[in-house]
């Protein structure tokens, strides 16, 4: 496990929570000069603990309401289906997240729609066409309680 000191550490929290904030302003909040930020921030990007900065949308002003969680069950799990499953989903961007999970079933998909239509079209001619794809578990969100939880960074 990476081990971050105290600097670094409040450096991530800050930009979890405000990634467009400047080097000086950053620089002055954890007490180090604005030429060492940039240095810190080059290596933290180097390194692949930031990996990216992007802009969070609100899915309600997009007309994407309609956030699902679908479990799915593969034929075999095999090296071949399991990278075969794992193409086909990359290519698809209504996906938001996808994670293999252990249990009952093998994948885990999050995605979001505008309707229930929409995402009936997306079970029936998406998710059923992907490769080894024998049984979905739809869950439908009816209120979201929390999405935006950074990540705990420690020494």
């Amino acid at each position: 496990m990476p081990r971050f000191d105290k600097i670094t550490q409040r450096i991530l929290q800050i930009l979890q929570k405000d990634a467009r904030i400047t080097n000086t302003d950053l620089a002055g909040k954890v007490g180090i000069p604005a030429t060492s930020m940039s240095d810190r921030l080059r290596r933290l990007q180097r390194d692949g603990v930031i990996l990216s900065f992007g802009a969070r949308l609100d899915p309600q002003k997009l007309g994407l309401e309609m956030l699902v969680f679908v479990q799915i069950r593969l034929d075999k799990t095999t090296p071949q289906v399991f990278e075969k499953f794992k193409t086909a989903v990359q290519a698809t961007p209504e996906v938001i997240e996808c994670h293999m999970v252990a249990g009952g079933l093998d994948y885990l998909v999050k995605a979001r729609f505008h309707a229930m239509d929409e995402y009936r079209r997306f079970l029936g001619d998406v998710i059923m066409g992907w490769p080894g794809v024998i049984e979905t578990r739809t869950y439908v969100v009816m209120e979201e309680i929390k999405n935006d939880g950074p990540l705990t960074v420690t020494g």
